[in-house]
């Protein structure tokens, strides 16, 4: 108990300290407006792929619909802000409940379904939302888009509404790892996590499976519906085309390269697939040909992601550093023996 609350102050202390570090380079314009945009950005994605992992990586459910919850989440907190004058905290939560509803919507009709038959379930899911959203022009704006979404602060100042901006994400993004951080290594989230690994045996040992599946899709789609409010007033517009089934599969590579059951992983990969998405953006459609080859690449030598599923922990870097085996790490080179770091 101790270790763990140990472990949770220090994570606590770091995410604060890599905070004043981002804004103090975003203040002194040491890191530009552009990287600076490209950092909520991928702090957006991080809350999205981290919601995914909840479903795919410690469930066990293959979901590719992501995109579906994201742009329920996106519309409703964009109409409560703009039609129904709710500030933000609370256009935020009303956009992750309408979500919740959608994902349990989803999350019943998918207990019969697993495995391909419930990835093409929750990817028909994602293309009827986006229908809707085109055909429901009162209050979606239609296929034009929905213009007009206030941004998080409009002081004027480019640099203080950038960390302004920034800091809103990155304030949901921490919540929303501790609290799924701690939901996993509680009773209900060993019990998610045993449905994964075997279902028949997890409800023999009286594991409620159709309540942990469902939960499971919930909170993840209420997560996501988070990410896509978010997502909306970062680039105060909306189009349903922003929300199509490409987007679903970018969260499930972001996933499956950092590591399926991996928050780590997960955060890492956001951060790396937001930045080379941009940063190959000026070969177009070619950089689509450049995330296949990586994903290739990873699966072959890393099959379980590049973290597989493993947590970054403090308290085991303090304990190699103290006993001194981090002199001991070993280098896993794909095809080649292990060899000792000098």
């Amino acid at each position: 108990m101790k270790t763990r609350k140990f472990n949770g102050i220090s994570l606590t202390i770091t995410a604060i300290l890599v905070y004043l570090i981002l804004v103090s380079l975003q203040y002194f314009k040491i890191i530009n407006e552009y990287n600076g945009q490209l950092l909520t950005l991928a702090g957006i994605y991080v809350i999205v792929s981290v919601s995914l992992n909840l479903i795919s990586g410690y469930t066990g459910q293959l979901s590719i619909g992501h995109a579906g919850f994201m742009c329920i989440g996106a519309y409703t907190t964009a109409v409560a802000i703009i039609r129904y004058g709710m500030p933000i905290p609370i256009a935020l939560i009303v956009g992750g409940l309408m979500t919740a509803l959608f994902g349990i919507a989803i999350g019943v009709p998918a207990l019969r379904l697993r495995g391909d038959y419930l990835a093409i379930t929750t990817l028909g899911f994602g293309e009827i939302i986006r229908v809707i959203i085109v055909n429901l022009e009162v209050l979606t704006g239609g296929a034009a888009g929905l213009k007009g979404i206030p941004p998080f602060s409009a002081t004027g100042d480019f640099v203080m509404d950038a960390i302004i901006e920034f800091t809103w994400v990155y304030a949901v993004a921490i919540l929303v790892i501790a609290t799924l951080s701690n939901f996993i290594q509680s009773s209900h989230g060993r019990a998610i996590i045993s449905i994964r690994e075997d279902e028949i045996a997890a409800n023999s040992m009286g594991i409620n499976v159709a309540y942990g599946k469902v939960f499971a899709f919930t909170l993840s789609a209420f997560i996501a519906g988070l990410g896509g409010g978010l997502y909306a007033m970062f680039f105060g517009y909306l189009n349903p085309a922003m929300f199509g089934w490409m987007n679903s599969v970018n969260f499930v590579v972001i996933v499956v390269l950092g590591g399926m059951g991996s928050m780590t992983g997960t955060i890492i990969a956001a951060v790396v697939f937001t930045y080379l998405q941009e940063w190959l953006r000026v070969f177009e459609d070619f950089r689509l040909v450049v995330f296949g080859l990586a994903l290739v690449i990873v699966m072959i030598f890393w099959p379980k992601g590049l973290m597989g599923n493993k947590e970054f922990s403090i308290i085991g870097l303090i304990n190699r550093v103290r006993s001194g085996n981090i002199r001991d790490i070993k280098l896993k080179l794909p095809g080649k023996k292990k060899k000792e770091v000098e």
